[in-house]
Order: structure tokens, then C-alpha cells, then sequence
């Protein structure tokens, strides 16, 4: 097939406007300037899931994994593979009010529509030969922090030193530092800014102390030391001055409120959140390994989103430079998470994904409905931009 080249993901066929048809040739993405980041824009209903969908299997055809970060639900219908096509595969996911209300069977309705898919995928040269290689190519996981409905992922287990290597670049950590205790802080409904929050200023402090020494800190040993600080100073100000000991105690009351919810537990079970063990299973196929988080609130959204892109950072800084594509970073609905004015914590580690990863071969594709969504610093940082329906002047 003229679209098996290594390196060129098939996205369809060229559509030509002016006469309203579609034309035979091709439409192949070079992999490559994904290291240049992509964006996916437009109006609900324009297609954006679909193109997503697409590149990502695409992606996982030429051997390279993904991580796809799922607010809203949709990216999880990666699972379904029906790579027979056969009326048995569909029978499971037939309505039998839908079949009612056509006038036939469930078991007729399943026959119709895996005739329908056979004859639409092979109408774009989908074959089953090419279901099969995708479905051998590698393996589509879902994971659900903060819940046990998938594979759960504990991701306040404890918060992880970073290495020698990472510690020993003080601009980086005190950045993954600001971020993380800012999510915790907003997860525990606590407003902290980083310059002038003494709830911050104390957390930063613990974390930045038990890193320095190489040690791993938790949750528990956070609450723990908020009341008894391994430190007597911060800044030129004695402790007691700057955030009395009762005050303190408030602080940990609330993150240990947090610790004891039983709603809360689900966040410390689970496999452990290891990037690499994301993106490869144990043979070392590539996977699609999808987080969905449209179960979460809006606040624990946040805390997952800011910790997950921190440790993608990590693992990123960890790997060698190349200049072909490594991996795939996927983030649909990013609404809220990369404003262009304010600046929730998740913002900070996306910008340096979209201003680093391609050095190391990871591409950051984001979705979202309007392009005002998003930072005109990050926009500026995305070669390739995937535009659907534009309905306003102000998104055009």
C-alpha cells in the first residue's frame, strides 16, 4: 500500500473545495514535524476527535507510543477495535431501541453495520490485514486516577526526588516544586501564590529540603513536618515569627482532612505513576495509554494534569536528544489548562514542554475548540496547526 512508509502517518485523501470532492491522492503527515508540536482547532462536531483518533493509531503503526490525557471522555473509544468486522463484534455495542425503532433485530442491525464499517474503511484503503497490523502494532490502556473503575494510578504515593542530574539544575526543580505544591494546595481548596502564600512558602520549603538530601517525601510526611518543620528559619525571619506553630497545625489539619477522606483513597492505590511503563509494555511494544480524568472535579483535574505533565519533564530530561519522533504527549478539551491570562499550575510545565520536548523527540499535540483557548506563547511554539470549523471572526 502507497501509504506503508515509515515516518508518514495517512491522515486521507486531499479534499478539493472549489469542486466539492475529494480527490485520489493522499494526504501523508511527515512524523517528523510533529517534534514541532501540533494543534487541533475548531467547533464541536468538526472533527476533531476523529483526526486525533487517526493520528494516534497512526502513530502507534510506525512503533511510537502516546500519552493521551482525556478530560472529557472521548479518547477512550481508542479501545474499540473491530478488527473482523464481524456482526459478532458490533452485537455488543447495538441498542436493541435503536434496532426497534429501524423495524429490525439487534442481531440484523449488528449484520447492517459491520457491513456499513467494511465498506467505509475499505472505501479509504483500510483493509482487515491493516486492522489486524493494528491491533499486533502495540496496545491501547486505560488508566483513572482517583478511581478503581480502570487501572487506578497512585499518584500521591509520594512525591518522587527527582535525580542527581535533575537536582542538579535549581531553575528546573524550583519550577516542578512551585507547580506541585501549587496543585496540592488548590486540591486541598487552599489559594496559594508562590510569592506571598506562607502555606506555599512552607510546603516549597519541605519538599525543596528532603530533595536536597535526596530524599523522598509523602503527603503523610508533608503533614507531619508542617507542624514540625525540620527547619527553625525562612528567609531572615525566625519560623515562629513568620507562620506561628497554631496557624501551622490549621495547614496540616487540612491536608490531613485531605489524607483521610475516604473519597481520597483511591489516590494512593494503584500502580505507581511511571512514565516509561506508560509508553511501553513489558515486551516493549509501544502502548496508547489513555488517562482518563472526566470522572474527577474540576480541582483534582488540575492536580492530576499539573503532576502528570511534571513527570513527563522528568522522564523527558532523562532521555537522550534526537531529532525523529520519541513519543507523543496528547491533551483533548486543554480548555482551562493553558490560558492565555491566567495561570493555573498546569500552565507553567505545558509551556516548557512546548519549548523543550522537541529536543528530546516528544511531541505535544493539544485539542480544543477555540484557538483564544490558548497561550499566544504556546501557539507560537506549534508548527502545525489542524484547523477545523472556525465559527467567530475573533477565532478565525
Amino acid at each position: 500500500m502507497q501509504f506503508e512508509k515509515l515516518g508518514a502517518f495517512y491522515l486521507g485523501k486531499v479534499y478539493d473545495p472549489r469542486r466539492s470532492e475529494t480527490r485520489a491522492d493522499l494526504l501523508l503527515y511527515d512524523s517528523k514535524d510533529l517534534t514541532t508540536h501540533g494543534l487541533i482547532v475548531g467547533m464541536t462536531g468538526s472533527g476533531k476527535t476523529g483526526l486525533s483518533t487517526v493520528l494516534l493509531e497512526e502513530a502507534l503503526l510506525d512503533g511510537v507510543p502516546a500519552l493521551v490525557i482525556d478530560p472529557k471522555g472521548d479518547m477512550a473509544n481508542l479501545l474499540l477495535r473491530f478488527t473482523d468486522l464481524s456482526p459478532e463484534s458490533f452485537a455488543a455495542w447495538i441498542d436493541p431501541s435503536e434496532a426497534s425503532r429501524r423495524g429490525v433485530t439487534p442481531e440484523e442491525l449488528a449484520r447492517d453495520e459491520a457491513a456499513r464499517w467494511e465498506r467505509g474503511l475499505s472505501a479509504w484503503g483500510q483493509s482487515k490485514e491493516r486492522l489486524g497490523m493494528l491491533e499486533r502494532a502495540g496496545s491501547v490502556q486505560i488508566f483513572t486516577p482517583g478511581s478503581a473503575s480502570g487501572r487506578p494510578l497512585a499518584l500521591l504515593r509520594s512525591f518522587e526526588c527527582p535525580s542527581e542530574d535533575a537536582r542538579s539544575n535549581p531553575d528546573a526543580i524550583g519550577k516542578r516544586v512551585e507547580t506541585t505544591v501549587s496543585a496540592l494546595l488548590g486540591l486541598a481548596g487552599i489559594e496559594g501564590d508562590p510569592m506571598t502564600s506562607r502555606e506555599h512558602i512552607l510546603l516549597s520549603n519541605l519538599v525543596e529540603h528532603a530533595w536536597s538530601k535526596g530524599e523522598t517525601t509523602s503527603l503523610e510526611e508533608l503533614v507531619r513536618a508542617s507542624v514540625d518543620p525540620p527547619f527553625g528559619r525562612l528567609g531572615a525571619m525566625d519560623l515562629e515569627t513568620f507562620f506561628p506553630a497554631k496557624e501551622r497545625l490549621s495547614l496540616a489539619t487540612r491536608l490531613n482532612s485531605l489524607l483521610a477522606s475516604t473519597a481520597f483513597a483511591s489516590w494512593l492505590q494503584g500502580e505507581p505513576l511511571d512514565v516509561s511503563r506508560l509508553l511501553r509494555d513489558d515486551d516493549g511494544r509501544p502502548c496508547l495509554s489513555v488517562l482518563y480524568i472526566a470522572h474527577l472535579s474540576d480541582a483534582e483535574r488540575m492536580f492530576f494534569v499539573t503532576l502528570f505533565l511534571e513527570e513527563v519533564i522528568g522522564w523527558m530530561r532523562g532521555q537522550e536528544g534526537t531529532g525523529s519522533l520519541r513519543a507523543i504527549l496528547y491533551m483533548d478539551e486543554v480548555f482551562g489548562f493553558f490560558p492565555p491570562v491566567a495561570a493555573p499550575p498546569s500552565k507553567a510545565p505545558m509551556l516548557t514542554l512546548l519549548k523543550q520536548a522537541r529536543a528530546f523527540g516528544l511531541g505535544v499535540v493539544l485539542a480544543t475548540q477555540n484557538p483564544v483557548d490558548l497561550d499566544y506563547k504556546g501557539l507560537s511554539n506549534i508548527g502545525t496547526w489542524f484547523l477545523g470549523r472556525l465559527q467567530t471572526a475573533r477565532d478565525r
